[in-house]
């Protein structure tokens, strides 16, 4: 089951963030993101826990995914193209692109995106702590 998330899925969330990124409760405020208006919080639910979710900012016309995260455990159970799937339907009408960065080894991530449309249309050099570089991919609704 998919749902939007609220203030007693924090915790979970942030655990689940913390795969991506050690610090991720310190730099990343799921709180606010549920009362900004303009993100968009997402969780897949199974076995009556939070196994996955996705994070973006939806400015109706452009939307960034910044997380998306499937507990280890669950991962090959379509979570992630099922958590993809739920946020463009939940998208506005008027939306003409989908940005989103991915870290240029994660190939099943990419493999990923590439099923739903996305492209690799730029490259950021050492973009992340461990000298990876990161793939700005896109997706336009056009």
């Amino acid at each position: 089951m998919i749902r939007y998330a609220d203030i007693y899925d924090i915790p979970r969330i942030n655990e689940l963030g913390s795969l991506l990124n050690e610090n991720f409760s310190q730099v990343n405020s799921i709180n606010e993101m549920l009362n900004d208006g303009y993100s968009k919080v997402l969780v897949y639910i199974k076995d009556e826990q939070v196994v996955g979710f996705i994070t973006a900012t939806d400015l109706k016309e452009t939307c960034d995914i910044l997380h998306l995260v499937v507990d280890p455990v669950y991962r090959h159970q379509f979570i992630a193209t099922n958590l993809i799937n739920y946020l463009i339907g939940e998208l506005d009408e008027h939306l003409r692109l989908i940005t989103l960065e991915v870290a240029s080894k994660n190939i099943p991530a990419i493999n990923l995106y590439e099923k739903f449309g996305f492209e690799i249309v730029n490259v950021r050099k050492k973009y992340y702590p461990d000298g990876d570089d990161a793939y700005l991919m896109a997706r336009s609704s056009e």
